[in-house]
């Protein structure tokens, strides 16, 4: 193989897809089967690619999208663990409510949950705006990125809370839905969008003190 057919094939996504399902069947290995692997990593490459501004980093994007559907899938199956409750929070673009949603769960968490996100319609990026005030608290949301809502993800959340995306998200028994009424930060200036985030700061603490409550202090005899 030359040089330069050896950088075509590092060039040329589906080389890189079918490398990065190796990978994963490798790690999933008698959970989840090569086949189901494979499909679910080209899905998450195609779905991510419809929407998708910037292409040149998708496949490594596609992979840790696939890592996380596989992930759920298995634990919807009860061939992995929850070591704690699990949690999707669902809007139309996944580029702002849902995103910051996750981002302050995860904060605040302190490990004490999972959590995904997802969008019924996803953008195409996060917007710069919603990253700018998550980044006044500290949060940096630099490796984030707009998913499409999946099945696997919903089947294996403890909770869903969906924020303005309708009927999108599939019902199934044993789960807890929430619907916060949240204002849509797209196209709202920065201090409108500050407004959002600290509502829905205070929905997130309300949720995690009711799913994932810190452990109380216990004095010391």
């Amino acid at each position: 193989m030359t040089a330069r057919t050896g950088q075509a094939a590092l060039d040329d996504p589906h080389e890189v897809l079918h490398r990065s399902a190796e990978r994963l069947a490798a790690h999933f290995d008698g959970i989840v089967n090569a086949e189901t692997v494979e499909r679910v990593v080209f899905e998450s490459y195609a779905g991510l690619l419809r929407t998708a501004k910037i292409t040149v980093h998708l496949p490594s994007l596609a992979y840790r999208f696939a890592n996380e559907r596989l992930t759920a899938l298995a634990q919807a199956k009860g061939a992995i663990p929850k070591a704690v409750p699990e949690v999707l929070f669902v809007c139309v673009q996944n580029s702002g409510r849902s995103q910051m949603a996750a981002a302050l769960m995860r904060e605040l968490g302190g490990g004490r949950v999972h959590v995904r996100s997802a969008g019924s319609e996803p953008g195409g990026a996060i917007l710069p705006s919603v990253v700018e005030v998550m980044t006044e608290q500290g949060i940096d949301l630099g490796e984030e990125f707009p998913k499409p809502l999946t099945d696997d993800v919903v089947r294996a959340a403890d909770a869903v809370i969906t924020m303005g995306c309708g009927d999108a998200c599939p019902v199934y028994p044993g789960k807890r839905y929430l619907d916060w009424h949240l204002e849509d930060p797209a196209g709202l200036d920065l201090d409108g969008v500050r407004r959002v985030r600290d509502d829905i700061r205070d929905h997130v603490e309300r949720l995690l003190a009711e799913i994932a409550p810190a452990a109380a202090n216990v004095p010391a005899q």
